[in-house]
């Protein structure tokens, strides 16, 4: 052990080495100015990475950075640099530190001054940490150069109190080694290279996904090492509502596990081997209180799975052994009623069992893909359950409120089941559209003096229904009935709400239902000829609800994939009887479109005294590709007409 430490700290040397105080002084020199990098504040002028790994699994990383200051933003970006990490399964230690200020004058930090803080948390207390580096005053032109050595791993947590020497820092799958390396940036990267050695026993797999780099391998005796560069990475431009940036961009993924089936196995056998879902005899009695009464199986399995979404809550404490993969036993969850994502998952694997069924966890990625090699893409668990020989999954964190039992604000999505017979990945399939209808029916009346008279009648269901349904849970129960007057205030200031009837908001076995009249004071404009009106079809009562009519559409075309909540089917219907004879100016009306990502489908009409409005817009999935971009715009901007919210009638005969 001594011989390899030696041997390792002359490895360290070497690199720290590779670049002199002439070297550094030079490329700062050569690097660009904030002419060149006009929206840019600091830059990188090298991000390099050496990986060891051993034969256990465990990894030493030495990481060398270079930064050049732009601008007095990035000075004080840059005036101190914080490095995150867990105790629990890593360690990281600066190991050196400099200023090579423009003028070629050269500052070594002093080491001493580097602190180690408690990071800032919020639902999650796991005791995570920050390494913060204090750099100083900078001026726009200086440059800092920093090297860390780690060693560990940034996901799966798995407390190892008792773990001897660098045990705690061993991946949970032992012998087995993976990285997730970005080659992208937020900030200008003249040169970004990752070189991993691993034994030649392992056998590596990679893929290098959206792009290109550089990449060689060599065999070295008993080791392999493996070097991947890609220079000048400039920041891109961000679009709306755009997938996240690791589906897109170039990244760089290794594994040496064969493949995400053999993930699957060992992430079945961890629990069982943890007793992770045992119940004891208090658990059974809930639950056989739970599901008394049932009609069916599926009555059953959406009793217990809100009874968890509900009773147990979001909020993670470090509770000892269990804090990734491994997870915490049903016993010690159902007494502490709380919980993150997997203590809900594994309490409802728990519960299920004692109702007796076949139930086991899964691990998914909400928020971005998970591909092909099998790194550990996960940030998040859910429950498996058995019901006529197939699996369906069941998600206790993200329903509750939610009259699913599998929110669809998590369609399309890559998941791996923990069973013991062993699964590849999987997508989540797209949930269609009528599962999530939201249903407008206004009657609206204008008076002489232009006030506005409307019934309004609000029916939702799906994920349509969760985001109407919590704009009231969310809210203390004494303020439901304000709740409508609050949204509707958007409308106008001078509105006036009556004859409101809602359904229970806490009762999920309906699907969700309001009804009520509001009266708006001069809302149509009346001139000498004419009225000027906009119909509360393009001014929807609680608005909030089509988050996919806030989605940017001045742009025409666009590069990357693109997201909304969920899949969803919006109808619209309105009449507007009007205080007399009037003709339309302009009747153009609305255009269908029909595409691969959104179709919509309207009519504007006028008979006698009625104007008569019908919209239908149909988005197909929440995660479009570009191609769809062209029906989803149109299908938007029809949906917003008429053009300027603004119907143009006249008593004096149609223009």
């Amino acid at each position: 052990m001594r011989r390899f430490s030696i041997v390792f700290m002359l490895i360290l040397f070497f690199f720290s080495a590779v670049y002199g105080q002439a070297d550094l002084y030079k490329l700062l020199s050569d690097a660009g100015s904030a002419d060149d990098f006009k929206d840019s504040d600091y830059m990188k002028i090298f991000d390099t990475t050496t990986v060891k790994m051993m034969e256990s699994g465990l990894s030493h990383v030495t990481a060398e950075t270079f930064y050049k200051v732009l601008t007095m933003d990035g000075a004080r970006e840059l005036k101190a640099i914080v490095f995150d990490y867990d105790p629990q399964s890593a360690y990281i230690e600066v190991k050196a530190a400099a200023v090579i200020k423009k003028c070629g004058k050269k500052i070594e930090l002093d080491l001493a001054t580097v602190k180690d803080y408690p990071a800032p948390a919020r639902a999650i207390y796991w005791g995570a940490r920050q390494i913060v580096l204090p750099v100083g005053k900078l001026q726009p032109g200086d440059g800092v150069f920093v090297e860390t050595y780690r060693k560990g791993f940034t996901y799966a947590l798995l407390q190892q109190d008792n773990a001897p020497g660098d045990e705690r820092y061993i991946p949970p799958m032992k012998g087995h080694f993976y990285d997730i390396v970005p080659f992208y940036s937020e900030v200008p990267v003249l040169r970004k290279s990752y070189e991993v050695s691993v034994p030649a026993t392992k056998k590596l797999q990679f893929e290098f996904y959206n792009g290109e780099a550089r990449h060689w391998s060599h065999i070295e005796k008993d080791r392999i090492r493996y070097f991947w560069e890609k220079k000048n990475i400039l920041p891109q431009k961000e679009e709306s509502n755009m997938v996240d940036w690791s589906d897109v961009a170039p990244k760089l993924l290794l594994s040496t596990a064969p493949d995400w089936e053999s993930k699957s196995l060992w992430f079945n056998k961890v629990n069982e081997d943890f007793g992770s879902f045992e119940y004891d005899d208090e658990i059974k009695k809930k639950v056989d209180e739970i599901i008394a009464g049932a009609k069916d199986d599926w009555d059953k399995i959406s009793r217990l799975t809100h009874w968890v979404a509900e009773e147990i809550r979001y909020s993670g404490i470090s509770m000892g052994e269990g804090e990734g993969f491994t997870l915490h036993k049903g016993a010690m969850t159902y007494l502490d009623r709380c919980g993150v994502c997997k203590d809900k998952a594994g309490m409802l694997v728990t519960m299920l069992r004692a109702a007796g069924f076949t139930s086991y966890p899964a691990m998914t990625m909400a928020g971005s893909r998970i591909d092909k090699i099998p790194a550990d893409q996960f940030n998040h668990s859910v429950t498996l359950v058995k019901v006529d020989g197939k699996y369906h999954l069941l998600d206790p964190t993200w329903v509750p409120g939610v009259r699913e039992l599998w929110s669809s604000a998590e369609q399309q999505q890559e998941y791996l089941m923990g069973i013991p017979e062993g699964a590849d990945l999987m997508t989540t399939p797209i949930s269609p559209p009528e599962n999530h209808y939201l249903k407008y029916n206004i009657n609206s009346r204008i008076a002489n003096d232009g006030t506005l008279t409307a019934d309004v009648e609000i029916r939702a269901e799906g994920q349509s229904d969760s985001n109407f349904r919590r704009r009231f849970t969310r809210r203390m129960q004494v303020q439901w009935d304000t709740v409508l007057q609050h949204e509707l205030f958007e409308l106008s200031p001078l509105i006036q709400l009556s004859n409101v009837y809602y359904l229970d908001p806490i009762d999920i076995s309906k699907p969700f239902l309001a009804k009520f009249t509001i009266q708006i004071p001069g809302y149509a404009k009346k001139g000498k000829n004419n009225m000027y009106l906009t119909p509360l079809s393009s001014n929807l009562p609680l608005s909030a609800i089509l988050s996919f009519t806030n989605i940017k559409t001045k742009e025409e075309t666009k590069a990357y994939p693109f997201r909304t909540r969920s899949s969803q089917l919006v109808q619209v219907t309105e009449t507007i009887k009007l205080p007399g004879r009037y003709n339309l100016v302009d009747n153009s009306g609305f255009k269908s479109v029909s595409g691969s990502g959104v179709d919509f489908s309207g009519s504007l009409k006028m008979k006698g005294n009625t104007v008569s409005i019908t919209k239908e817009i149909k988005l197909k999935k929440r995660i479009y590709q570009p191609e769809d971009w062209e029906s989803f715009r149109k299908s938007v901007l029809e949906f917003k007409k008429p053009d300027g919210n603004v119907l143009i009638l006249s008593n004096g005969g149609a223009k």
